[in-house]
């Protein structure tokens, strides 16, 4: 898919609202890590998947052909270029709010393994017949971290 633009001044107006549109998703998907709340950053992944990939696809085309968009008026380049400023301001503040994610569910897988491996390593006694304490059987159980996950 691509943008179809009847000429320089379209085809900028076109980028702008691309940008506002993908930059307005991304803002909303940080704001759902920055509140904790991942699962309605989810909502939005598909469109966000789609203009991203038709931006990078008409961002390569008008690094490769400057001419597609150096006649348009002035100040509609002037508002791409404001509205790209605020997209990758909006790329930075979503990948922080990611990062900061990413970092909170790695603590915990970490400190739910330390609790599964000490209760483990717990002496394990149990009270058998006549009230007889008998050592419990450690039954061989795995649990892998993967840190690249």
């Amino acid at each position: 898919m691509a943008i179809a633009a009847v000429d320089a001044n379209d085809r900028v107006h076109q980028l702008i609202l691309l940008t506002e549109r993908l930059t307005d998703l991304i803002a909303k998907q940080a704001v759902a890590f920055e509140t904790h709340r991942p699962h309605q950053a989810a909502q939005y992944v598909e469109e966000t998947s789609k203009l991203a990939n038709l931006y990078r696809h008409e961002s390569m085309r008008v690094r490769a052909n400057v001419g597609l968009v150096e006649s348009a008026r002035l100040e509609l380049r002037q508002r791409l270029m404001r509205a790209t400023e605020a997209f990758d301001a909006v790329l930075a503040r979503q990948s922080r709010a990611v990062e900061a994610a990413k970092i909170v569910t790695e603590g915990l897988v970490h400190a739910i393994a330390q609790e599964v491996a000490s209760q483990r390593a717990a002496p394990a006694t149990t009270y058998g017949a006549g009230g007889m304490v008998n050592d419990r059987p450690q039954h061989g159980a795995a649990i892998t971290l993967n840190r690249k996950a």
